[in-house]
């Protein structure tokens, strides 16, 4: 009997402390306002207005430096291989690049800000990607690449092969 009242009260203990009013979508959406006005001023004070194109209503933007070649066809299964470096828009620091080794991914494995602008290219293409934190790594630190949590990324990527 006296487990079952202290289970009663961790549990209601618990429940108490949990955040009351938590708005996950509304928290989303916030942040997505705040990465939006970070592209769009970047994009506009870098004199990128003609070049950056909008990927639907994403608020992911690319920039096609070279088109590449080829009829590719894209699939969440199509392995690219690439050549890449990372850096954080707003600070411009860089936390992950290729270098020398050029990894392959299936193009549904990597971040969503890839699977929607890889794509706008060809084997051969070089592209540049401002990805919001929501189509990165959003929310969550990610301290193994020293990002911190919703943070907007800059990517520019060579696609050096596609297979299906």
């Amino acid at each position: 009997m006296n487990r079952l009242l202290l289970i009663i009260l961790l549990l209601a203990a618990g429940l108490s402390s949990c955040k009351k009013g938590y708005d996950v979508v509304a928290e989303v959406r916030a942040q997505g306002v705040i990465d939006e006005k970070i592209i769009t001023d970047y994009i506009d004070a870098n004199g990128l207005t003609t070049a950056a194109k909008r990927i639907d209503t994403t608020g992911v933007f690319y920039i096609v430096i070279a088109p590449g070649e080829g009829n590719d066809l894209f699939t969440n299964s199509t392995r690219v291989t690439v050549d890449f470096t990372g850096r954080i828009l707003t600070s411009g620091k860089e936390f992950s690049k290729s270098n020398d080794f050029h990894p392959s991914f299936a193009l549904g494995e990597v971040i969503r800000g890839w699977q929607l602008g890889i794509p706008q290219i060809k084997k051969g293409g070089t592209v540049r990607l401002l990805v919001p934190s929501r189509y990165a790594y959003g929310p969550y630190d990610q301290t193994d690449l020293g990002l911190p949590k919703n943070s907007v990324l800059d990517f520019d990527i060579k696609l050096l092969d596609v297979t299906n």
